[in-house]
């Protein structure tokens, strides 16, 4: 999995046209959308320890409780707004929240399907929830589509996953498909060359050190 995550960061790197202190892709504060989820654990009860489902109008209908308006309240910051929604009615609750995007991941991953991503997860390690890119995948060349249409591709996708920018701050909304194409097999030889000669550089390096001594 380590292998993994540094050859989707490497490939972003090597495929930037510009350097990074020159691009212009920001994170963006985001808020709740209608089919996120909220997984919400509440200590000491199992009434409302769940995972829910954002519906519409932006409302979070709780047992007992009801709907809690969702509108203006970033995903970052559900788990503070839940406690003290919450505290309205539970004594001190201590609770733990975390908002989750429901995404497609396609083509060339180990396991291709929809998973409940963390809002926070680094999209760099998003392919890893669905097991990773398999050794086709040309993880350069990866994009973000939204009702079939492109939302992150090319250079800003790949200056995103240099940042470690999340989910939350790309804006990426319940439904987004990630799309890994397939490589070609004479470019997919030359990509596994080069990673075999990068991973065995630091062995290489080490041994000479301690023959220098």
């Amino acid at each position: 999995m380590m292998l993994q995550r540094m050859i989707v960061r490497l490939a972003a790197l090597a495929g930037i046209a510009a350097p990074l202190a020159a691009q212009s892709v920001k994170p963006i504060a985001t808020g709740f959308q209608v089919g996120d989820q909220i997984s919400l654990q509440v200590e000491g009860d199992t009434v409302f320890s769940k995972t829910y489902t954002v519906g519409e109008g932006l409302v979070l209908t709780l047992p007992v409780i009801g709907a809690i308006p969702l509108a203006g309240v970033q995903r970052a910051d559900v788990e503070s707004y839940l406690t003290k929604q919450l505290g309205r009615f539970l004594k001190e609750p201590m609770l733990h929240a975390k908002g989750l995007v429901r995404l497609s991941i396609l083509g060339e991953v180990e396991h291709p399907g929809f998973y409940a991503v963390p809002a926070d997860e680094v999209i760099g390690d998003a392919l890893m929830v669905a097991g990773g890119p398999t050794r086709n995948a040309k993880v350069g060349d990866w994009r973000i589509e939204r009702n079939g249409e492109r939302v992150w591709d090319g250079d800003p996708l790949r200056q995103a996953i240099a940042r470690n920018m999340t989910i939350d701050q790309m804006n990426l909304h319940t439904g987004d498909q990630i799309v890994v194409p397939l490589m070609p097999r004479k470019d997919a030889e030359t990509t596994w060359r080069i990673i075999g000669i990068l991973v065995s550089l630091p062995v290489a390096i080490y041994g000479l050190t301690r023959l220098g001594h």
